[in-house]
């Protein structure tokens, strides 16, 4: 009997049993499903951020300017919107179907975008390649939860955060090299050679671990209004502020739907007998404090990410290549803080409260640096912030997601991790709507204070006005130029009128954005009286209870 076919069964009842199929299994078949675990959370998570660097050329191949936008959006919406569902579904059925579907779900998408012959069929495919990340990344660390206890998951969770970390380092460089050695084609075709051998990989070796049921059943209607709840929601914040107003009736609409699909959401699964998304997980306040951080650190992860550029390309005058490029040392700071955090986990006790404090602290200290940040401020020291920023983040994601897995029981840790990566993706989704509007309205509020009368009083009202609306010349080299040649025509004194202009802007562009971190800082004070409220429970080691999953027989040949 070869391993592709051995199952373990896992008792459906509400114990929270510990399963530690690493103790059990051939020490082979855990390295080789761990190696295609990290490298398909590779696969997933590049996805999100190799395809930045090639939208200029997709654009210009494609057209659809006024939808580019959604082609990361798309993806975002279906993975946000599949993780939940299939963190259930693998609770029913069993992790191992779920996830070599999930993988070749996402190479056709791949290979549907890379065939992509308009803006909207592009869109589309990258929906489709959302559902199979969505799926690739719900399980990934549901099935450390079945290989490891949760003693030993720290320093694993560690390593997939800094994978993920390590993707967003590689993706958009790769993306652009890619592009230009290439095609933009092939920055979807690359996911191919990486996924064929993982899905070959875990068809032989994946442990197909089982759940003990006599009966299951589907909460189709839960499904049905999931769904309703999360696409509306996801889609009316993207579009607030950006192609509607937030009064809008596009706005007003989305919103309604999700809330009434909610309010629906929970009156249903309050009443069904397996509900898709169990409702009784949020009793344990563990668990409930543990996704209000995840919830509240989303909120300001995503908001780093997006406004840290904009400060060194527009503040600082980097150009566009290098002021992404700057993201590189908080990426690393990530990766370096979630494995250091998931290797103190697992090494010294499992002090998860602790832990989380001072992650969310140096979070905070590194916020709180980069909202004092001004147009004077020097690269290495804007770089030393965000740094600071990174580690903190870092050290977040294993913490609370460890706290989770450890509160709840194994018949539901699926539901229970897939959690976390829900709440951290409409976290991250509602920063981006918020933060961007507080952004904006505050540097349109600064701009009216900045620019000097000597300036406003030359500069026709309506170049002040596209440039409160649109700051192009801050990031744009050639509107610029033609800002600088635009006010030179009005005298010997317009080259001087433009830059005091482009001075007032840059002031008023950092002012917004320092206002955007205080923001966020202050939600992450939320985030940290959260925390001082988690109660903290010993990390449980290796089950000894006979009730455990039996182990596979051994084949002649296999290696400890």
């Amino acid at each position: 009997m070869t391993e592709a076919r051995r199952e373990a069964t896992v008792p459906d009842n509400g114990e929270a049993l510990d399963l530690s199929l690493s103790a059990t299994l051939p020490r082979r078949q855990v390295v080789l499903t761990m190696a295609g675990v990290m490298l398909a959370i590779f696969l997933a998570s590049l996805d999100q951020t190799i395809v930045s660097t090639a939208m200029p050329r997709i654009i210009t191949d494609l057209g659809g300017l006024d939808r580019f936008t959604w082609v990361v959006t798309a993806y975002l919406v279906a993975s946000t919107t599949a993780v939940p569902i299939v963190g259930k579904l693998s609770d029913i059925y069993g992790r191992k179907s779920f996830y070599i579907a999930g993988i070749a779900v996402f190479l056709t998408g791949s290979v549907l975008a890379g065939q992509s012959q308009t803006m909207n069929q592009l869109i589309a495919f990258r929906a489709v390649q959302g559902l199979g990340g969505g799926v690739m990344m719900a399980i990934a660390l549901v099935s450390i939860a079945d290989l490891f206890p949760p003693s030993e998951r720290g320093k694993y969770q560690g390593i997939v955060a800094a994978v993920f970390g390590l993707s967003s380092i590689i993706g958009p460089t790769l993306g652009g090299f890619i592009t230009d050695a290439l095609s933009w084609h092939w920055i979807f075709y690359v996911n191919l050679p990486i996924g064929v051998p993982i899905i070959a990989v875990f068809i032989r070796w994946f442990p197909n671990v089982k759940p003990a049921r006599s009966e299951r059943h589907i909460d189709f209607m839960g499904m049905a209004l999931l769904v309703l709840a999360v696409v509306p929601l996801l889609v009316g914040l993207s579009w607030g502020g950006v192609q509607f107003g937030w009064a809008s009736p596009q706005v007003i609409l989305a919103m309604s739907v999700s809330a009434a699909a909610a309010v629906a959401l929970i009156f249903v699964e309050l009443r069904v007998a397996d509900p898709i998304m169990p409702l009784s997980i949020y009793r344990d306040r563990v668990v409930s404090v543990s996704l209000l951080v995840i919830f509240l650190t989303g909120f300001g992860m995503f908001g780093g990410i997006v406004f840290i550029p904009l400060f060194f390309q527009g503040v600082l005058g980097a150009s566009a290549t290098s002021s992404g490029s700057f993201l590189t040392p908080m990426m690393l700071g990530i990766v370096v803080g979630a494995a250091s955090s998931g290797q103190a986990l697992s090494r010294f006790g499992g002090h998860y409260r602790l832990q989380g404090l001072i992650a969310l602290s140096i979070m905070g200290a590194g916020m709180l640096l980069i909202s004092l940040m001004s147009h004077e401020t020097s690269y290495a020291r804007a770089t030393l912030n965000i740094v600071v920023m990174g580690l903190g983040l870092g050290m977040t994601f294993p913490v609370y997601t460890i706290a989770v897995q450890n509160a709840v029981s194994h018949n539901v840790v699926g539901a229970a991790t897939s959690a976390t990566q829900f709440y951290r993706s409409i976290g991250g989704t509602l920063g981006l709507a918020v933060l961007g509007s507080v952004m904006t309205n505050r540097f349109v509020a600064a701009v009216d204070g900045a620019i000097p009368e000597s300036v406003t009083s030359v500069v026709p009202p309506e170049i002040i006005a596209r440039l409160k609306d649109n700051p192009q010349a801050l990031i744009d080299p050639s509107a610029t130029a033609a800002l600088e040649a635009s006010l030179g025509r009005l005298g010997p004194d317009g080259a001087a009128t433009a830059q005091r202009l482009l001075q007032a802007l840059r002031e008023s562009l950092a002012s917004a954005i320092g206002d955007v971190f205080v923001v966020a800082l202050a939600v992450l004070v939320l985030a940290f009286a959260a925390t001082l409220l988690l109660r903290e429970l010993p990390l449980r080691g290796r089950a000894t209870s006979p009730r455990q999953a039996t182990p596979p027989a051994r084949e002649a040949g296999d290696g400890d």
